[in-house]
């Protein structure tokens, strides 16, 4: 743990020894979780050690993304075991299509069984060029939620930029929207819809119930992801307050693409920047 965190952790805590957990004036307590590519190169070196790191900073969840595809059914079993014995929960999962196709699906839900997740999410749609091809996604997506459901999973979809981009007038992700069935989460990926010019909190505001977890991604003009949470263009509070009063999110992702400090040093800055923009 860095000295950083070490005296801005003590200050947080320190000021609200005692005290419940206040999100915007509210009595809510919403997990707060890390997606585990902001730490890639040290979960590839030792996940259990990463696991126990991220652990002790704070953080209350995690999400694996795509190589968790490749355990075996054991292997899940002793992840799991791990998250259990350090109190952290896993609610979803990122993935290719191969989960949501024949070849995968069985596998994608056994997987994600073992591990407690609530949501298989499909974090790339390949490259569609046509509105025609979204559609084929949002079937895709719809398919694979009705064979989730019977294992009391659902279906997610997680945005990059090119989902806000408009093809012949028309922005991919409100087809995803819109012909998605309503328990498919919309898993908001902030930066990347900032970097595409576009609202999160109006999107948000649009999409009540179905913004279900958030990537807390910033992003700068300059800097691009480089930037450390809350050192961005994000509105945070206004994102914050729309998500708990409208979209229905259930736990919140920080996630890092890269930054001036190692990857784990990143984590535990954002974390603390996270508890002092939030209102704890």
């Amino acid at each position: 743990m860095t000295e950083f965190s070490r005296i801005s952790r003590r200050h947080v805590l320190a000021a609200f020894a005692g005290a419940p957990y206040a999100v915007l004036g509210k009595q809510k307590s919403i997990p707060v979780g890390l997606e585990l590519f902001s730490v890639r190169a040290e979960l590839q070196k030792d996940l259990p050690g990463t696991l126990e790191t991220i652990a002790k900073q704070g953080y209350e969840c995690v999400e694996f993304f795509a190589p968790y595809f490749d355990w075996t059914t054991d292997y899940a079993k002793q992840v799991r075991a791990q998250l259990d014995n350090l109190g952290i929960k896993c609610y979803s999962t990122h993935n290719g299509l191969k989960s949501y196709q024949d070849e995968g699906i069985n596998k994608a839900v056994e997987l994600n069984g073992i591990l407690g997740t609530h949501y298989i999410v499909l974090a790339s749609a390949g490259d569609p060029k046509t509105i025609d091809g979204w559609k084929q996604v949002a079937d895709t997506l719809n398919r694979g939620n009705e064979k989730f459901q019977k294992a009391n999973l659902h279906a997610g979809y997680h945005n990059h930029d090119v989902e806000w981009r408009p093809i012949d007038g028309q922005r991919p992700i409100e087809i995803l929207a819109k012909q998605t069935d309503k328990s498919v989460m919309l898993q908001l990926d902030v930066g990347t819809c900032l970097e595409a010019g576009s609202d999160p909190v109006a999107w948000i505001e649009k999409n009540p119930g179905r913004i279900r977890s958030l990537h807390l991604k910033d992003w700068s003009p300059d800097k691009g992801y480089r930037v450390l949470f809350g050192e961005g263009a994000a509105p945070w509070k206004k994102i914050f307050a729309a998500a708990e009063t409208t979209g229905g999110v259930e736990y919140y992702l920080i996630e890092q693409e890269g930054s001036e400090y190692p990857e784990i040093e990143t984590a535990d800055r954002c974390l603390v920047a996270f508890h002092n923009l939030h209102g704890l």
